[in-house]
């Protein structure tokens, strides 16, 4: 009979090598951002020899790394608010209720979310221009909270159908209303749900580039994703500030994932299963 501490051992030990296997291109990514591009290009190991700051500091110092940040965060926080305000409504009726008229809303969704968002850029941008809203962060806002509103609505939908109904009908017979009922009863236990449906809209805001790219032309709207590319010239690359960039950029959707990982498992699983 085997040893159950070594092989609980061994298990770790495979499962460690599989993660750093799958991290290769962000290790080296990192690993990259304390090299200079001269560097990076001459060396022919995989491990750096000299690690320098020069890359971050040029970043923050010479370049408008900054003010991305401030643009993408102020977007996809936004964005976020719109997709997840619209959803919790949206999918609450459509846990809640049943008519002809939700029927034919939770279909359009569905059309929604199956039609390339590619094919609306160009009206969308005719639209936009004599509004004044090129090169306005609202523009992203508004596209973003759209494509985000049918994944954030049937995810919405999913973790309220968990809640149990006789929760509501106790409040109403104490005296809430339906909107009581909602605000005092159902939100508050919808919050981890909640959380996870604002971290997947918020991410995938954050890290998209070809809206961005349509809409925001000048360099203080510019987004991360879309700024980043000032690194990739026509005959060369400074490798050493892109994989910087891509670092700082990183950054704060791992320190995300770190806090709020139990939220993302909890609201999934929660919103997959009808209780």
């Amino acid at each position: 009979m085997r040893d159950p501490s070594r092989r609980r051992g061994l298990l770790a030990l495979a499962m460690t090598g599989i993660v750093i296997f799958l991290n290769a291109p962000i290790i080296l990514m990192v690993m990259n951002s304390f090299q200079t591009t001269d560097v990076i290009v001459a060396r022919r190991s995989l491990w750096p020899e000299a690690l320098t700051a020069i890359n971050y500091e040029r970043l923050v110092a010479d370049t408008p790394f900054l003010i991305y940040l401030k643009n993408s965060l102020i977007t996809a926080a936004g964005s976020t608010i719109f997709a997840v305000f619209a959803a919790v409504l949206a999918g609450y009726a459509l846990a809640r209720f049943r008519s002809p008229l939700l029927t034919g809303y939770a279909r359009t969704l569905l059309a929604v979310q199956m039609f390339p968002i590619i094919l609306a850029l160009i009206p969308l941008f005719l639209l936009f221009r004599p509004l004044g809203l090129i090169d306005n962060p609202l523009s992203v806002i508004l596209v973003y909270g759209v494509a985000n509103l049918p994944f954030a609505t049937w995810m919405a939908r999913g973790y309220f159908e968990t809640i149990p109904r006789e929760l509501e009908e106790a409040a109403l017979i104490d005296g809430c209303s339906h909107y009581g009922a909602f605000f005092r009863v159902v939100l508050p236990l919808s919050g981890p749900g909640l959380a996870a449906v604002s971290i997947f809209a918020f991410l995938l805001s954050y890290n998209e580039y070809f809206v961005a790219n349509v809409f925001l032309r000048t360099r203080d709207a510019m987004t991360l994703p879309v700024g980043i590319q000032m690194f990739m010239q026509q005959f060369s690359t400074d490798w050493g500030g892109l994989m910087a960039a891509a670092t700082l950029m990183m950054t704060p959707t791992l320190i995300l994932f770190l806090f709020i990982q139990k939220f993302i498992v909890h609201g999934a699983v929660s919103g997959a299963v009808k209780g």
